[in-house]
């Protein structure tokens, strides 16, 4: 392949370093799914290979291709036996789960979001942002939990999923995400998870008293005490993902 340049009047054709031009068979090979042996594998930074044996929850909308023989259960919201990942009594939205079964290839996604890949022992726990939860394996328990005292950041405060081991877990973040050691404090919309701690609020009257705007920082998690981890992105959410 040869480029041609135009420098004045004259032009001349040089050939690159390197092109990012590939035939048909290299485009295949560059770009078919990995062999692994893991149950939950990343292909690319953005992009979930799931080899399903059995069954596994999954943020609703984020499949983008499956191989086998695969079957879907949609869960809409917050009833039943599988617990919806944001609740929607206080905020009239829901963030929908299905549930895969079956066996084959599983692959997800989520608006080209960085998936992270946690593996939680027995016991071992993590609280992530509903909208950040992109899959786990059906051995992890997990329920809604509400932290009533966000008075400000939505209508009856900030729900989480919290997720207890073991299994592995697959959650989404906005960029490379920041894990921060408390105590510390942080934007609700920024933060993604968090592990062995429990936050309560800040309000930031100088935030709140900005000349000529309204700020969204006002209200903060404030999370004390020394234990766990704290999860920010370098991007704030305004609500579920559609």
């Amino acid at each position: 392949m040869w480029v041609t340049i135009f420098t004045g009047a004259t032009q001349r054709s040089v050939e690159p370093s390197g092109s990012l031009i590939m035939n048909v068979d290299e485009f295949v090979t560059a770009n078919e799914p990995k062999a692994g042996g893991e149950t939950f594998q990343l292909e690319n930074s953005t992009l979930l290979d799931i080899d399903l044996d059995g069954t596994v929850m999954a943020k609703a909308g984020s499949m983008i291709a499956y191989d086998g023989d695969i079957s879907f259960t949609g869960k809409s919201s917050a009833e039943g036996g599988i617990t919806g990942f944001l609740k929607e009594q206080a905020t009239g939205e829901g963030t929908p789960v299905m549930e895969a079964t079956g066996s084959g290839h599983l692959y997800l996604a989520d608006q080209e979001k960085k998936i992270q890949l946690l593996e939680l022992d027995a016991g071992q726990s993590i609280s992530v942002n509903g909208n950040d939860v992109l899959a786990f394996e059906s051995s992890i328990n997990y329920e809604i939990r509400t932290i009533k005292s966000i008075a400000g950041f939505s209508a009856g405060g900030l729900s989480n999923v919290f997720l207890e081991g073991p299994g592995s877990v697959a959650i989404t973040t906005h960029g490379e995400p920041l894990v921060l050691q408390p105590p510390v404090r942080t934007d609700p919309s920024a933060t993604v998870a968090w592990s062995e701690t429990t936050p309560g609020s800040h309000v930031d009257s100088a935030l709140s008293n900005m000349i000529g705007q309204s700020s969204d920082e006002t209200y903060q998690l404030d999370f004390s005490g020394s234990e766990g981890f704290v999860v920010v992105q370098p991007f704030e959410e305004r609500g579920p993902q559609q």
